[in-house]
């Protein structure tokens, strides 16, 4: 039986202004996977132990570094997970998966948990598994524990989640099957053929509202921060003031984004974090005037700026003026030597999406 089907994920923004592993919006910036399963390309694919032959566009980011084989690539290991959580072993004989991804790597705009989100779509398509969007949210879970990103690449639109508590029997039986995914010693016990079975609902969420003449500026440094080097510089503990300082402009962002007309003088303020920028700015050159400098009253149209997920990339909202505040920020960047570039880019509403094609 031949198929012929595309995935769409999209890229994503976390941390957003005081929601430190809490918010999360999904971006019009999207990774496609364009997956064919046809016997007639089975001595193409006799070669591949896994059955599938990965091949990436040459204007996708990070190409030439981007592992092709099955059980190296992201989007794959996510996908071979989920098939042996289902007791099926290998890809289709004839698997072609051509991969386009616009989106940049190791800049805080999501671009592992959009290979995370789109293998677990593509496990749950290869094994005709009929999961809902919240069951493979779960599968994904097992292997990225940080749900902002997760979340909002796999439903869409303005989210905020959380991992729910499990069980001691849960924690027991289930571990994180990081093996399914990262090579040995970086992912820990591998399962191997068997893994174990995600729990259901590890996480929850909630959909917000989005005022839509909001618009997201992403400027986009030309380095990269690792997610563990950006993790390292972050304290063990927080004091009282600072957590609640966040709690407060959470509680108000949340609302104020879904408001129209947006009030800059609401939402600006909102923005603001006192739990991982301030720590960020070693990493970040620039980082801490152009948080402070960039503002309503400099640059009208201006609503909030931030650091989007742990960086480099900034995120501004804003309803106008996009290419003035970009610059802006550019121009900030070049004095320390940093080139940029920048995306205007809205909300992605539906999150990831399977379309079934002719062949």
């Amino acid at each position: 039986m031949t198929r012929h089907f595309v995935i769409k994920v999209p890229a994503s923004s976390a941390n957003i202004g005081p929601g430190f592993d809490v918010l999360g919006i999904g971006l019009s910036l999207f990774l496609e996977l364009d997956v064919t399963i046809d016997p007639k390309f089975a001595s193409e694919t006799n070669n591949d132990p896994h059955n599938c032959v990965i091949t990436y566009s040459e204007d996708s980011e990070g190409f030439e570094h981007v592992p092709l084989k099955a059980d190296e690539n992201l989007i794959t290991r996510t996908a071979l997970y989920v098939l042996r959580c289902n007791d099926i072993r290998e890809f289709p004989i004839g698997t072609k998966i051509h991969i386009k991804n616009p989106i940049p790597l190791g800049r805080g705009l999501g671009s592992s948990g959009a290979a995370v989100v789109g293998g677990a779509m593509l496990g749950n398509e290869i094994g005709k598994l009929g999961f809902s969007k919240e069951r493979i949210l779960d599968y994904c879970l097992m292997i990225e524990r940080h749900p902002d990103n997760i979340t909002a690449a796999m439903m869409g639109g303005f989210v905020g989640s959380y991992l729910r508590d499990l069980s001691a029997a849960d924690m027991e039986r289930k571990e994180i099957p990081l093996s399914e995914v990262l090579p040995e010693p970086a992912g820990g016990h591998n399962t191997g053929l068997a893994p174990p079975i995600p729990p259901h609902d590890i996480g929850r969420h909630i959909k917000y509202d989005w005022c839509k003449q909001v618009k997201c500026v992403a400027i986009i440094p030309d380095f990269e921060v690792s997610t563990a080097s950006s993790r390292g510089v972050l304290p063990t503990a927080y004091t009282a003031k600072d957590m609640i300082f966040n709690l407060q402009r959470l509680a108000v962002l949340t609302t104020a984004l879904t408001r129209s007309p947006p009030d800059p003088e609401l939402i600006y303020p909102a923005m603001q974090d006192r739990v991982h920028q301030p720590y960020r700015k070693t990493l970040i050159p620039g980082l801490t005037e152009i948080l402070s400098s960039v503002t309503p009253k400099t640059h009208p149209g201006l609503l909030g700026i931030c650091l989007s997920g742990a960086g480099p990339t900034i995120l501004a909202l804003a309803t106008e003026n996009f290419e003035e505040i970009a610059n802006e920020i550019i121009n900030r960047f070049a004095k320390e030597k940093i080139t940029c570039r920048w995306k205007l880019l809205e909300p992605a509403y539906e999150g990831a999406t399977v379309e079934e094609l002719d062949n």
